[in-house]
C-alpha cells in the first residue's frame, strides 16, 4: 500500500508497510523510513513488551526475574565450590540449610559471596569433627585465609556456634594417607609411620610448638622428618604445595622440631655429639628413648642385670655406630654394676633379645661408663688394624638410617590419641615453657634495660656536674692507654623506641606503664 508521505533518502512517494514488522519501506531505493513505528508503553517492570527488548527476558523463550536470576546463580556457584571441596550430599544440605538462614533466603553476588559459601562449608566440616583445613577452601575460593577466617568467625557469631578444638593428630593421619607423597608405601610401613607421627605431633603439643602456631606448617615438618626416617623421598616444598601452605614457615617448624629433639637428646652419654644436622642419624635412638620415658620407665640404677643376661656393651657399640663385622671379638654379658664376664652363648648369637628390656633399669652413669668403655676399645681397634674394601661396604651399609622395624615398638600411650590432660602430664624427657612466654620475658627484660639506659642518659643532662666528674675519673684511669693506642670513639645507638621511653619519663609516667 503506497503513501503520500516522501522517502527520507531518495524523496520519492513509493513507502510500503512491512507485513512481518510493520516499518515502513521505500520501494525505489530499499531504505527503511526511521521513527515511524513508535510505539508509547506505560506502566512499570510488569507492563506491555515492546517490539524487541522485553524486561526480565534472559535468552529465547526464558522469562526470569532479578531475584530468581540471582538465586540460580547462586545455586550454581554453591554446587561448584561444594564439589571441589568433595562434599557429601547431606553436607551440602546442610550447608545450604546454614546460608538461606544466614541470608534469610536472598543469598548473594558477587567476590563475597564466595567467600561466605566457604566460611559455611568450613564451620559445618568443622562442627561434624571431619577437620578441613582452612587453606584448602581459601585455595578453592581464591581468596587470603585471613579474609576467609573474618568471615568464619562472623558465621560462628551470627550463629552462636561453638566449634571443637583442632584436631591436628586428625589432620596429620588424613594427610598420610591421602597424600600422594606417601602413595607407594606399603600399608604396613605407612601404619608404622602414622603411629610415629602421632608421637611426635603429641611430643610436640606437649613442647609448646603448636600453641599459637599454624597447625599446617607443623604437620607438614613431622611428614617430612619421618619421611626422611624411613628413607621415603619426600620434601618439604611438595608438602607444602600439596597443603597450600608456604614452605617457608614449615621449615621453621622444621628447625624446631629438630632442635627440640637435639635438647632431649643432651641427657643421653653420648648427647654432647648430637646436633641438628646429624640427629636424623641419632634421631631412632632419641626416640626410643622417650618412648621408654613416657612409658615410665625412667632410666634408674641396674638392679637384678645378673639374671638379665642383656649384652649391654654390643647394644651401646651398635647405637653408636661404631660396630663392624669384625670389630668387637667377643660380647660380654652384664653381671653386675661394675663386672662384665664372657658369655659365650651371646658370641655366638649376639641378636638383641628386645622381649626382655622391660626386666632391668640402666641409670645414665652405667650408660657413661659403658660409652666410655666402648669408645676405648673402637680406637685400640682403629689403632692396631685397617679396613678391608670388603669392611668398608659392611660397616656404610650399617652406617644408614634403620629401618623403622628394628627400632619402633609403638608400645607407649603418646602412639594413640589422647586428650591435652594426659599428654602434659607424660614424661618425654624434656620440659620446657611455650615460646611465646620465653619471649615475653625477654622482651620484658630487654624493656627494663631500656629504661634504665634512659633514665641514665636523662641524669647525665640533668646533673652535667656529676657526669663530668665521672667522666673526669675514667679520663684519668685511661690517660696510659691512650697514649699508646687512640681511644675510640663511644657510639650509642638510640632508637625511635628510646626516644618515646624517654618522653614518657619526662613525664614522669610510671616505669610498669612504660613496659606495658
Amino acid at each position: 500500500m503506497e503513501l503520500s508521505a516522501r522517502c527520507q533518502s531518495c524523496g520519492e512517494r513509493s513507502l510500503v508497510t512491512d507485513e512481518v514488522s510493520e516499518n515502513l519501506i521505500c520501494t525505489t531505493c530499499a531504505v527503511v523510513q526511521d521513527y515511524n513505528n513508535f510505539q508509547a508503553h506505560v506502566g512499570g517492570i510488569s507492563g506491555p513488551a515492546g517490539t524487541y527488548v522485553r524486561t526480565g527476558t534472559s535468552g529465547s523463550g526464558n522469562n526470569y526475574s532479578y531475584k530468581e536470576s540471582k538465586i540460580y546463580k547462586a545455586g550454581v556457584l554453591i554446587d561448584d565450590i561444594l564439589f571441589k571441596l568433595n562434599f557429601s550430599v547431606p553436607s551440602i544440605d546442610e550447608v545450604k540449610k546454614m546460608i538461606v538462614t544466614i541470608t534469610e533466603g536472598e543469598y548473594g553476588q558477587g567476590d563475597w559471596f564466595s567467600i561466605f559459601v566457604g566460611a559455611c562449608a568450613y564451620v559445618v566440616r568443622r562442627k561434624n569433627g571431619n577437620l578441613l583445613p582452612m587453606t584448602d577452601v581459601a585455595a578453592v575460593v581464591c581468596c587470603d585465609t585471613y579474609e576467609l577466617g573474618r568471615m568464619v568467625n562472623r558465621v560462628v557469631s551470627f550463629l552462636d556456634l561453638k566449634l571443637p578444638e583442632f584436631d591436628i593428630v586428625y589432620l596429620y593421619e588424613t594427610t598420610l594417607r591421602n597424600s600422594p607423597s606417601f602413595s607407594c608405601i606399603e600399608a604396613e610401613k605407612k601404619e608404622v609411620m602414622l603411629k610415629q607421627g602421632v608421637f611426635l605431633v603429641q611430643c610436640l603439643i606437649k613442647w609448646f610448638v603448636t600453641t599459637g602456631r599454624r597447625p599446617v606448617q607443623v604437620v607438614v615438618s613431622v611428614l617430612a622428618f619421618i619421611g626422611q626416617l624411613n628413607q621415603v623421598n619426600v620434601k618439604i616444598e611438595d608438602l607444602a604445595s600439596e597443603l597450600n601452605v608456604p614452605a617457608v614457615t614449615c621449615r621453621l617448624r622444621y628447625k624446631e622440631l629438630l632442635e627440640r629433639l637435639v635438647e632431649v637428646a643432651r641427657v643421653l652419654p653420648w648427647g654432647k655429639d648430637v646436633n641438628v644436622k646429624n640427629i636424623v642419624k641419632f634421631a631412632p635412638y632419641v626416640i626410643q628413648y622417650m618412648e621408654m620415658k613416657s612409658m615410665g620407665n625412667g632410666l634408674k640404677q641396674i638392679k637384678n642385670s645378673d639374671n638379665v643376661g642383656f649384652d649391654i656393651t654390643y647394644f651401646l657399640s651398635d647405637c653408636l655406630q661404631e660396630r663392624s663385622d669384625n670389630m668387637i671379638d667377643s660380647y660380654r654379658s652384664c653381671e653386675g654394676d661394675d663386672v662384665f664376664s664372657q658369655n659365650t652363648e651371646q658370641e655366638q648369637s649376639p641378636s638383641l633379645d628386645f622381649a626382655n628390656l622391660d626386666k632391668f633399669n640402666i641409670s645414665p652413669e652405667c650408660l657413661k661408663m659403658i660409652y666410655s668403655k666402648c669408645m676405648e676399645e673402637v680406637s685400640d681397634f682403629r689403632s692396631t688394624s685397617e679396613f678391608g674394601k670388603e669392611n668398608r661396604k659392611k660397616r656404610k651399609r650399617h652406617d644408614d638410617y634403620l629401618d623403622c622395624t628394628d627400632w619402633w615398638k609403638g608400645k607407649s600411650e603418646l602412639s594413640k590419641k589422647l586428650s591435652l590432660k594426659k599428654i602434659l602430664e607424660k614424661d618425654v624427657g624434656m620440659d620446657v615453657m611455650p615460646p611465646a612466654f620465653v619471649n615475653g620475658c625477654l622482651t620484658y627484660q630487654t624493656r627494663r634495660d631500656k629504661i634504665e639506659a634512659a633514665k641514665a642518659r636523662i641524669k647525665n643532662i640533668m646533673f652535667p656536674s656529676n657526669a663530668g666528674l665521672r667522666a673526669g675519673n675514667s679520663h684519668c684511669l685511661s690517660t696510659t692507654a691512650k697514649k699508646e693506642k687512640k681511644k675510640k670513639k663511644r657510639h650509642v645507638d638510640v632508637d625511635w623506641e628510646d626516644l618515646i621511653i624517654e618522653t614518657l619519663l619526662l613525664h614522669q609516667v610510671y616505669s610498669a606503664a612504660v613496659i606495658a
